[in-house]
């Protein structure tokens, strides 16, 4: 018999619920989803699915207590036509994520996920002085934040223009270079390694974007302000340094260090019983293993130690590596700069903040939830 999907609306109607709620059941993966072939824009419901969890839910719970619950992992939802996550797959307004890093550099995702008319051009800049890479762009984005104009208000394709010089900015201080070269050979060729421009160019483009996320949603945040889109980007840069989000691949190469001195069991045994977890298998969304990381891990050839850690996660954890895990092993390959991974995250992610900041901006709704007050 054939599957029936269904639209969003159709959904929505028979749920009895708002869009938010919708897509919060698709996440958690209440409701399976796909791209619409007719407009890879919106997505198609499985009406099973639908129909089963519209009739468990018959007698709704309290609206207080589902509000409580939508701050907790996976929401709260924002509508977006930006990505999605789907069936294991991640899909850039609608196109397989993976399926474009096979050619795609980081300046064509973001002509895709900006909708622009031209192809982004990053030019060549230089911050220079003797300020790490992170901390030059830190530095920089604050630097322009007084003079930027906010962005409520302002056309799209003004914004669009000015997303790109932010992302020049941002450029100047994680990739510096005095040519015009794409963003995955300035970082080779910036730390001397233009073997690595490959695997690299495939890694932008697969940390671009990865929908709402927590320095997205923070971006985005700051954007319902109306504050400047440098802003906004300043916003996601700070949300990424947290070690449960940007910073996660420094879990991953201690845990290498320690499996390099002790072995993989000891050290994934180790990381379990001072952590609790082993952040370098697994993602919640992606439980059949993390596409993003096979694909990077497959355009290199992957160090032993870290082909071993894979093997072994699988069979200690069952959960395979993730996209931290693919970063960390990049670094460790090329001999790459200690803070390399997060450079590459928050050079790519960049055009992710840009786009949800610019998207939340033509939605034009101030983010604010409120709060339930559990003192005494």
């Amino acid at each position: 018999m054939k599957t029936l999907w269904i639209t969003a609306e159709e959904a929505l109607a028979k749920l009895g619920s708002k869009r938010q709620t919708l897509y919060a059941n698709v996440s958690r993966g209440r409701i399976r989803a796909k791209p619409d072939p007719a407009d890879p824009r919106r997505s198609l419901y499985q009406a099973d699915d639908v129909k089963r969890l519209a009739e468990r839910h018959a007698g709704r719970r309290q609206a207080a207590t589902v509000a409580a619950e939508a701050i907790r992992w996976g929401e709260p939802m924002l509508p977006t036509t930006i990505s999605s996550i789907a069936g294991g797959r991640l899909f850039y307004r609608g196109h397989d994520a993976v399926e474009l890093s096979s050619g795609a550099t980081l300046e064509d995702v973001a002509t895709l996920l900006w909708l622009s008319s031209e192809t982004v051009s990053i030019p060549a800049g230089d911050q220079g002085g003797d300020r790490s890479r992170l901390a030059a762009t830190f530095a920089q984005l604050a630097a322009r934040i007084e003079g930027d104009l906010p962005a409520l208000g302002r056309r799209p394709a003004v914004l669009k223009a000015e997303a790109a010089d932010v992302l020049a900015t941002v450029a100047a201080g994680l990739a510096p270079s005095r040519e015009d070269l794409p963003l995955n050979e300035r970082l080779a060729l910036g730390w001397e390694r233009p073997e690595a421009a490959e695997p690299i160019r495939r890694c932008l483009a697969l940390t671009a974007e990865h929908e709402l996320n927590v320095s997205a949603f923070a971006a985005r945040v700051t954007a319902s302000s109306g504050a400047a889109l440098s802003a906004a980007t300043l916003t996601g840069l700070a949300t990424l340094t947290g070690p449960r989000h940007g910073g996660a691949w420094l879990s991953v190469t201690r845990l290498a260090e320690q499996a390099a001195a002790s072995g993989v069991r000891e050290a994934i045994r180790g990381m379990l019983s001072s952590e609790g977890v082993v952040r370098a298998f697994g993602h919640r969304l992606y439980p059949d293993g993390d596409p993003r990381a096979k694909a990077i891990m497959a355009s290199f050839d992957v160090p032993a130690l870290y082909l071993t850690l894979a093997e072994a996660g699988e069979e200690l954890l069952g959960e395979p590596a993730n996209l931290d895990f693919a970063l960390a092993a990049l670094a460790a390959a090329y001999t790459l700069p200690d803070d390399a991974p997060l450079v590459i995250f928050a050079l790519a992610r960049t055009v992710g903040w840009l786009a949800h900041a610019m998207e939340q901006i033509e939605c034009g709704d101030l983010i604010r939830p409120r709060a339930h007050y559990a003192g005494s």
